[in-house]
């Protein structure tokens, strides 16, 4: 599926900041990272890039940051405006940056995600294959918080964030309301170079 003619597809400028942000919180709102929220754009220096889409008045509809090691990438942020889901802005967005890192000699593409299901159907659809799973663990307020430790002269941790084990699933949705499996997708952008599986940690 390809964008809409009337969305322009290009690298991210300074100038597009508020708007980035604006379209990333919405896009994150209804997903289980909804409370992903960041106030700015991260600093992304080459060869990491980022992509932007964006509409006839200029404002950005979807965004995508990769960075780059070497011959591995990571995708860092996707978004699309929530106005505008369904219309292939993120496959078109993913297709350009992957033109890119081929050109620059990059043979493997990662990202990760959590269980929305929309987001790991299309990244199956968009050619990639999961190799690893691990637990993001939230201490929210109401939890029990045995075992979390905070440093003299603080309360106890109101709110938590950790990683965890996949084999600790059971145990931990028992104890936690907030626990997702965080799933680590590859695309292999080389002929024929397979993918190498269970080399992360959950660490």
């Amino acid at each position: 599926m390809s964008a809409s003619p009337a969305v322009t597809i290009r690298p991210y400028e300074a100038s597009d900041e508020s708007s980035w942000v604006r379209c990333r919180v919405l896009a994150f709102l209804t997903t289980q990272y909804y409370d992903d929220v960041w106030p700015r754009r991260p600093d992304v220096s080459a060869p990491s890039f980022g992509l932007v889409a964006v509409d006839g008045e200029g404002r950005v509809i979807g965004l995508l940051d990769v960075s780059v090691d070497a011959e591995a990438a990571t995708i860092d942020s996707i978004a699309t405006h929530p106005s505008h889901q369904g219309a292939g802005i993120g496959t078109a967005l993913l297709e350009t940056a992957v033109e890119r890192l081929v050109e620059t000699g990059v043979t493997r593409l990662d990202a990760w995600t959590r269980e929305d299901q929309a987001a790991n159907a299309w990244y199956r659809r968009n050619g990639f294959s999961e190799t690893f799973q691990y637990l993001h663990v939230h201490l929210e307020d109401g939890d029990d918080a045995e075992g979390f430790t905070t440093p003299p002269g603080f309360s106890g941790p109101v709110r938590a964030f950790v990683h965890a084990s996949i084999e600790r699933e059971q145990e931990l949705r028992e104890r936690f309301a907030r626990v997702y499996v965080c799933r680590r997708y590859v695309r292999d952008l080389s002929a024929g170079t397979p993918i190498e599986t269970g080399v992360d940690s959950a660490d």
